[in-house]
């Protein structure tokens, strides 16, 4: 039988062990997080005794994978030398950390070509990547689904592949499938989930595929928007949600939650009626 994995992005300020105590306070046997403040900056330093008791917590508890998150405003795709370096050290310094916690997943926006093109855009991602990426690195590297809001490379799955394609440590990488931002970028999940997968495994490999954020939309398909909705709040709505959760091809990947709620007692409330809705 398998496990449904499922948890929400949480705070990463008290440190390893607290979000796997919230995370289980919620029924959730998974989490996300990002790595520092999302606008970017120095992140903490790591604490050893707070991994060991992290380990033992989540042994205990189920918990086997997490979802690091990088910050949102990196853009290693920028067309100023200096923006594009600064993401190449954060990578750098993120994936090295994540050694502390072994084999888990890192995720990140693929960034923005900012009025250079696509193909500009997708080529400089990749040489970022090729940068940054270990040979005897455990982590793998997820690039996000987007909503295709401005220049941001990766609306489409063809972008995800070509950067992929260009990457020479492919194996480090995988993708993270959006709901609220393939949504918004045109693929119907809602009306034909199995026809997107089929896209998908077509253009990118469902082998890729390693983590799904599970988000309701507030816009309509094909927005470009990008914004968030609590589960069965917004337009691909509850039942489509919980099919995502369902689909042989998806169920055994970990969902992580990034609705807007007000405290961990609203995702546990999502966690429950996701549950709830899992056919074992």
């Amino acid at each position: 039988m398998s496990v449904f994995t499922i948890g929400c992005h949480l705070s990463s300020a008290k440190g390893y062990l607290k979000m796997a105590q919230d995370a289980a306070s919620i029924d959730g046997n998974t989490f996300q997080f990002f790595t520092r403040n999302p606008r970017g900056g120095k992140a903490k330093a790591i604490d050893p005794a707070d991994v060991a008791a992290f380990h033992e917590f989540a042994a205990a508890h189920g918990i086997t994978t997490f979802l690091a998150h990088a910050p949102y405003t990196m853009n290693p795709a920028a067309a100023k030398p200096e923006t594009r370096q600064f993401a190449i050290e954060l990578l750098t310094d993120d994936l090295m950390r994540m050694e502390n916690t072994p084999g888990q997943l890192y995720n990140m926006h693929p960034g923005c070509h900012v009025d250079q093109g696509a193909e500009t855009g997708i080529a400089l991602i990749a040489d970022a990547l090729n940068q940054v990426l270990a040979p005897e690195q455990s982590t793998t590297l997820l690039l996000e689904t987007m909503a295709g809001k401005g220049t941001e490379v990766g609306g489409r799955f063809e972008e995800l592949a070509a950067i992929i394609d260009a990457v020479e440590l492919d194996e480090k990488v995988g993708v993270c499938l959006d709901t609220c931002h393939v949504w918004d970028g045109g693929y119907d999940i809602a009306g034909d989930l199995d026809g997107v997968l089929e896209e998908f495994d077509r253009v990118i490999g469902l082998d890729r595929l390693r983590a799904i954020h599970l988000n309701d939309s507030k816009n309509p398909l094909g927005a470009h928007k990008d914004r968030h909705a609590p589960i069965g709040e917004g337009c691909i709505g509850f039942d489509a949600l919980a099919a995502v959760t369902n689909h042989p091809a998806l169920r055994d990947l970990p969902f992580f939650l990034e609705t807007p709620q007000d405290d961990l007692s609203g995702w546990g409330r999502e966690i429950a009626a996701l549950r709830a809705a899992h056919v074992e």
